[in-house]
């Protein structure tokens, strides 16, 4: 393996060289899945991972995560290796398939994943609650995961996938299954995470999401990268130009294209701008929501409490982030269900009601006659004979019957 290069402070994953080998059962070589790839990710950058299928996304992302070995090359995640315990628990994880467990509810999966982080009690109840309105399963919180629907399950897994509030997050196809109003609300998650400081690794075939929020990408074809670096320096076409101006005159329109195409010649174009269908549709939901309701998933409108907590004081303010969740958690009505006790016995009235002198009978004694209250102490019972009952058993099971 290839000797560590010391990695910046900001710096999050480091890859150098990086490969990766499948072999058949033979120990021959099968298929090279990754091939020496350079990159490195920042903090609070949201960075992309794109290209077809095949082309090597899933298995560098299997290796960030400490599932797979690397067969050449450097890797490493804060600094250590992917397959440290402490790292493991920074980090968060949406895979393409969330494989949870059919016959718990919503809070209860989070409750689950919480546990796993031993997350102390009070507070996986209060990020569990946050997380369920936040990807807006509330009216579904009492339906287990078996019944969810596949953008509903997209949003649990993505809920799960934060309940540790995690540095690194990487989020594989996020947006799958959901409709446009989740795909926006994923997207507004991903930028106020890297707003935090969070740091994002993005996986989608949807190039519009990735172009909405990433601020670089790595292209992979042939577990090779192909082409890096930001959006702008991708994107731009620098021999262009774009003029944008309110309506004008006729003439003026007119006067202004002779102009430029002295210049530049036919090249020239003008047309009107026009928004992109997303922002079409989510105007039209945002005037229906006002004048109608619906019984589908909706989204709380709001990024969870405890993970935009820092956003405002600082990375060093975890523990007045704790203390006021606690304080909100006490603000929040609660159902008290009010548990009976035993009644409490008065020996000293009791012994007045069962003592010498006292009106009440005592219990009935062995012989079948109440007890004189004088003598309280009942007389013991004659012995019975249980020969003849003996005998007539017997007979009912078929032996010698008894004459009487």
């Amino acid at each position: 393996m290839a000797s560590p290069i010391p990695a910046a402070p900001d710096v999050i994953i480091q890859a150098t060289g990086l490969t990766k080998v499948f072999h058949d059962f033979w120990g021959r070589a099968k298929a090279k899945a990754v091939d020496s790839v350079d990159f490195e990710v920042r903090r609070g950058e949201v960075f992309g991972l794109l290209g077809p299928n095949g082309s090597g996304k899933s298995t560098t992302i299997k290796m960030i995560l400490g599932l797979l070995y690397p067969t050449k090359g450097h890797l490493t995640v804060f600094g250590k290796s992917p397959r440290d315990v402490k790292t493991k628990a920074r980090i968060g994880y949406l895979p393409e398939e969330s494989y949870l467990y059919r016959y718990l509810t919503a809070g209860e999966t989070l409750d689950f994943f919480g546990q796993i982080f031993a997350i102390e009690g009070r507070n996986r109840r209060e990020r569990t609650e946050q997380l369920i309105e936040m990807v807006g399963l509330n009216q579904a919180r009492s339906r287990t995961v078996g019944e969810f629907s596949k953008g509903m399950q997209r949003r649990i897994g993505l809920a799960q996938a934060l309940i540790n509030d995690p540095d690194l997050v990487i989020l594989d196809e996020p947006t799958a299954g959901l409709d446009p109003i989740g795909c926006r609300e994923i997207k507004d998650l991903i930028l106020a995470l890297a707003r935090r400081g969070k740091t994002v690794i993005l996986s989608s075939h949807l190039l519009s999401d990735v172009e909405d929020v990433c601020d670089r990408v790595v292209i992979y074809y042939g577990g090779r990268i192909q082409a890096q670096g930001t959006l702008q320096e991708l994107l731009s076409t620098p021999d262009e130009v774009r003029i944008t101006t309110p309506v004008l005159s006729r003439e003026t329109t007119e006067r202004a294209l002779a102009i430029l195409r002295e210049e530049a010649g036919e090249r020239v174009r003008m047309d009107n701008p026009t928004q992109n269908l997303e922002s079409y549709f989510l105007g039209v939901v945002h005037r229906a929501r006002s004048q109608a309701a619906t019984s589908g998933a909706t989204s709380g409108n709001q990024v969870a409490q405890f993970i935009r907590g820092n956003a405002e004081g600082g990375a060093g303010q975890g523990e007045a982030v704790l203390d006021r969740l606690t304080r909100q958690s006490h603000s929040q009505p609660t159902l008290v269900v009010p548990v009976q006790s035993e009644p409490k016995v008065d020996e000293a009235r009791l012994s007045a009601l069962s003592g010498p002198g006292s009106n009440i009978p005592s219990a009935p004694a062995p012989g079948g006659s109440l007890a004189s209250s004088s003598n309280p102490t009942p007389s013991p019972a004659a012995p019975v004979d249980l020969g003849k009952a003996n005998e007539k058993l017997s007979g009912l099971l078929g032996g010698p019957k008894v004459k009487e």
